[in-house]
């Protein structure tokens, strides 16, 4: 009976185990790969509440112990130290679940320049090199005629 409790046990560790999220450590390049196959869900800012006001960085969550939230795709975690960014992702895989977590390896520098790429290669209006873009909103995508909005750059 006791061999069997401690089998469940054991089978529950693992289970437990597995089911936790990998906390990697990445650098501008396995930043890149990490996060080609789609945007992360949230971006979390755990750098000091200094560095934070004087540089905030742009939608991202201020963590502080015991922050919820819903990990839908990679959780990107920006801190002072690599070290305290690893710290961090651990703690929001262990208490929301997420599968996967990116600390930044550098912190915020590293961070700007993922995101300065992303804008160059998707064309944003104000990107070094980024073509002009346009989005048209339909009424409706089954009626035809003039849309409900259509937004453009002011590089058009």
């Amino acid at each position: 009976m006791k061999l069997r409790r401690l089998a469940v046990l054991m089978a529950g560790l693992l289970a437990s185990w597995a089911a936790q999220a990998a906390v990697t450590l990445l650098d501008l390049a396995g930043i890149e790969t990490a996060l080609k196959k789609g945007a992360p869900c949230c971006v979390v800012d755990a750098r000091g509440e200094a560095v934070r006001k004087s540089r905030p960085l742009a939608d991202a969550v201020v963590y502080r112990p015991g922050v919820k939230i819903h990990p839908t795709a990679a959780v990107v975690v920006v801190a002072d130290s690599d070290r305290q960014a690893l710290s961090v992702g651990r703690a929001l895989a262990r208490d929301n679940g997420a599968k996967e977590v990116v600390a930044v390896k550098g912190g915020m520098p590293t961070w700007l320049a993922y995101a300065e790429r992303q804008a160059g290669a998707s064309g944003e209006p104000g990107a070094p090199g980024g073509a002009a873009m346009s989005f048209v909103i339909p009424k409706n995508t089954c009626e035809q005629g003039a849309p409900l909005q259509e937004l453009r750059s002011g590089r058009e």
